[in-house]
């Protein structure tokens, strides 16, 4: 007999790009382990275009999606939170309150990329490399044996090491 799936929650602040590209990954490599929402906190109301090019491009739907607030998540217990903002850039990252095992992938926004086209598609194809790395890298993981705390640290574990580690 299987368990249920965790739910994962992947927060940015806008939920456009980056927190979208990640509830796919999620959603098409950790299928019956993982289950994700993405949400923001400041949500554009819009799915960036690139992210669902850069979905297409990979041969997956781009169906479903939808930059929304966590508010409209309604009940969902979740058992990890991820956010995805850029500290690093001064982004600021979204504070959620609920209890939860939680930790930081933070990855530059695909979004702020100006200039040629090229240059653009190849910030949402590094940014689509490095979710999938550390997606991988999660799955990896006896997640479902994991208390919170262990959870916590290894979603930060593998955050601080893809972050030295170009994809």
């Amino acid at each position: 007999m299987s368990s249920p799936p965790l739910n994962v929650l992947v927060l940015c602040t806008g939920n456009s790009c980056r927190s979208i590209l990640a509830e796919a990954h999620i959603n098409h490599l950790g299928q019956s382990r993982l289950k994700a929402w993405s949400a923001g906190s400041h949500p554009v109301g819009q799915v960036n275009p690139q992210a669902l090019a850069t979905l297409s491009r990979h041969g997956w739907p781009v169906e479903g999606y939808a930059s929304k607030s966590w508010d409209d998540l309604g009940a969902v217990a979740f058992d990890l939170l991820i956010t995805v903002c850029d500290s690093a850039a001064g982004e600021t990252c979204p504070a959620y309150l609920a209890p939860v095992a939680r930790g930081h992938w933070g990855l530059p926004d695909p979004a702020a990329v100006t200039g040629h086209p090229e240059r653009i598609e190849a910030a949402f194809e590094s940014t689509y490399a490095a979710l999938e790395q550390r997606i991988t890298a999660l799955l990896a993981e006896p997640l479902e044996s994991l208390t919170p705390v262990e959870r916590s640290a290894c979603i930060n574990r593998i955050g601080a090491l893809a972050a030295t580690t170009p994809p």
